[in-house]
């Protein structure tokens, strides 16, 4: 197969590319190796057909796209951002320029697209009360998080909820603009293999972290801020009570997913995009994940510190059930190996495309999101 990897030279879409080159298949990238996004020094790997220009430039995905058999589209800007004065580039980088892909995948007539998309999807994760009904709960208040009161609460009793594991067929609830943008992306995937009855399928990924990972940026992933405090020689910084429950997933497990699913689109009916969760399977507490790589890092203990941002979600962990089953993937990487990896790995400097939702200015001070 020939494959082209949008932002192919970042976090999640390199290492599509390394397992895509390992099996044999021909990769092309597109990337625009943003300033703001990649480190000067990036290029290709060998036996890489490389494409520089933007995702949004009509002639440049025609160029892209001649004798393409599938696209992994991993170029977008991630995180939450600085503040709302981002939104303007959110809404470029990722709408406008899925429209624009979906636009020429159509001209090319390529008909297979598998598509990074995330768990903010969902806003909060789901939840069950004491009689075990599943609940969606509302925001926090800032009374609640004031008092130290974390958890979710039941708004018919006010006892806090039992966090439950989110499926694919849970109501979507995106809180924040980028939250907004990987909706919208699913959106014209879907609206562009209902137009052409090609196929997509919809990777929401959870929380990844591995080598390469972007550090010391605004946009830099809650794995790669601990692991930058433990290199300083500092204590990583857990808001809340550090119970927070999420799934990280190794980039290499992610990549394999992709694969796993380009592989997989001929088994769905021609106009159809479906999502999948793509997780580890495992639920680990941000504070575990800073306890755990203070010990590979040999550094100091984490310190929960109690503080807090409104409108951060409590838990948001969910089911792979359905990748598992209908793709024949699974994680390989348990976090404590990954973990060790990523303690050790030179990490990426820079921001980059694809990293997952644990990103902008609330993952940096500390918090997951």
């Amino acid at each position: 197969m020939t494959l082209l990897v949008t932002g192919g030279a970042g976090f999640i879409g390199g290492e599509v590319v390394r397992l895509a080159l390992e099996r044999g298949d021909a990769v092309r990238v597109l990337d625009s190796l943003r300033a703001d996004v990649h480190a000067a020094s990036v290029a290709p790997p060998d036996g890489v057909e490389f494409v520089h220009g933007d995702v949004r430039d009509p002639a440049v995905l025609d160029r892209a796209l001649a004798g393409v058999d599938a696209v992994f589209h991993e170029a977008a800007k991630v995180g939450l951002g600085v503040d709302l004065q981002d939104a303007p580039d959110y809404v470029a980088s990722n709408v406008l320029g899925t429209a624009e892909l979906a636009a020429a995948l159509a001209r090319a007539r390529v008909g297979r697209l598998v598509l990074a998309s995330s768990m903010v999807v969902y806003g909060e994760g789901a939840y069950r009360d004491a009689e075990g009904r599943r609940r969606r709960p509302a925001a926090r208040t800032v009374a609640d998080l004031d008092a130290g009161r974390f958890e979710p609460r039941d708004p018919e009793t006010g006892h806090p909820l039992e966090p439950d594991l989110v499926d694919e067929d849970d109501v979507l609830d995106p809180r924040n603009v980028y939250a907004l943008t990987k909706l919208a992306q699913e959106h014209l995937a879907s609206a562009w293999a209902r137009s052409t009855g090609g196929r997509a399928a919809l990777l929401r990924y959870h929380n990844v972290y591995g080598p390469r990972m972007p550090r010391d940026t605004p946009y830099a992933g809650v794995a790669a801020i601990f692991r930058s405090s433990l290199a300083r020689g500092g204590a990583p910084r857990v808001f809340e009570d550090g119970a927070q429950r999420r799934d990280f997933v190794h980039v290499t497990d992610v990549a394999g997913a992709n694969l796993a699913a380009a592989d997989a689109l001929d088994e769905l009916p021609g106009g159809t995009a479906r999502a999948f969760n793509v997780g580890s399977g495992v639920v680990t507490t941000v504070g575990e994940l800073a306890a755990g790589l203070a010990r590979a890092m040999g550094g100091p203990e984490p310190i929960v510190t109690g503080e807090y941002r409104l409108g951060d979600v409590r838990h948001i962990t969910a089911s792979s059930a359905r990748a598992r089953a209908e793709l024949d993937w699974a994680p390989r990487v348990a976090l404590a190996d990954g973990l060790a990896e990523f303690a050790s790995a030179e990490a990426d400097s820079s921001a980059a495309d694809g990293g997952g939702p644990e990103q902008g200015r609330l993952a940096s001070e500390g918090v997951a999101r």
